[in-house]
């Protein structure tokens, strides 16, 4: 990777008009900085994240006009990496990219769909479809009207002719029998 940016950097060198800065001597200047550079990003971001910015520093050098001396070729390849930090920073702040959290398998497990897991959720449905069954006639029709079609509880006292206290009354003995028939999962 080094190896890329010292020949884009020369290549920019050797473009400039020779009696600025010659190619020979761009190349040896470049060659004695790049361990300094590459140390100072070290001190400041994840070694992951180096190679990234020495290579932006060096695609700025290439972008440099060459009607443009560098008189001191170091002082100013360190003045554009700091330029590279400030810039990263701020695209940080604006993307908000420390509050991102990485899509790992951890996190968000990608359960495939099994055989084994069809017939868990199978069973498990079946189990509750029972128990909503052997609950009495009015406590099922307050619960299933409540959880499944979303009526609210004086929708369903004024469907079912009974006070909204009684629709409270049988949900929550519906939630009682579920939760002592299925084991509260």
């Amino acid at each position: 990777m080094a190896v890329l940016f010292r020949k884009s950097l020369r290549a920019a060198l050797v473009s400039a008009p020779k009696e600025r800065v010659s190619a020979a001597a761009g190349a040896a200047a470049i060659e004695a900085v790049v361990p300094h550079l590459r140390s100072f990003f070290s001190r400041r971001v994840p070694p992951a994240e180096v190679d990234d910015l020495m290579q932006e520093v060096f695609l700025r050098m290439q972008l440099h006009s060459s009607d443009q001396r560098i008189e001191h070729l170091s002082g100013y390849l360190f003045t554009v990496a700091a330029s590279v930090l400030a810039d990263r920073a701020r695209r940080r702040m604006v993307r908000y990219s420390t509050a991102h959290t990485a899509l790992e398998e951890i996190h968000h497990p990608a359960e495939s769909l099994t055989p084994e897991r069809l017939l868990l959720d199978r069973e498990a449905l079946d189990l509750v479809v029972e128990a909503i069954a052997a609950l009495p006639q009015r406590t099922r029709d307050a619960f299933v009207l409540h959880r499944f079609e979303e009526m609210s509880c004086n929708t369903i006292a004024e469907r079912l002719g009974i006070t909204v206290s009684g629709v409270e009354k049988h949900i929550m003995r519906a939630l009682r029998h579920l939760r002592e028939r299925i084991g509260g999962e």
